[in-house]
């Protein structure tokens, strides 16, 4: 295998990993005692939820603003006519 196949290999095994994790954890969040962890129910169902549905919503806002400002600070491009008056002119100078 190649770097890229065991970095990919990695990050599966990780990615199931976690959603075992988050799927044990909303579902029965009692087995959170096995780690010596001690919470309500109620309360970690909810963390389960809010805190994955937070870092989406941060995502997505940040990929807009990220969007937002490259199109703020992106110079607007050539009109096509001056693009092909300059094409044109190339062309007649090298004939």
């Amino acid at each position: 295998m190649n770097k890229d196949q065991t970095i990919g290999g990695v990050i599966f095994l990780v990615c199931i990993a976690i959603a075992i994790f988050y799927a044990a954890t909303l579902f029965y969040p009692e087995w959170l005692g096995i780690l010596g962890i001690k919470a309500a129910g109620a309360d970690v169902q909810f963390w389960a939820i809010a805190i994955p549905v937070f870092i989406a919503f941060i995502a997505i806002m940040g990929i807009g603003a990220w969007i937002g400002w490259t199109m703020a600070t992106t110079p607007p491009p050539k009109p096509i006519e001056e693009i092909t008056s300059e094409t044109d002119e190339k062309q007649s100078n090298t004939v």
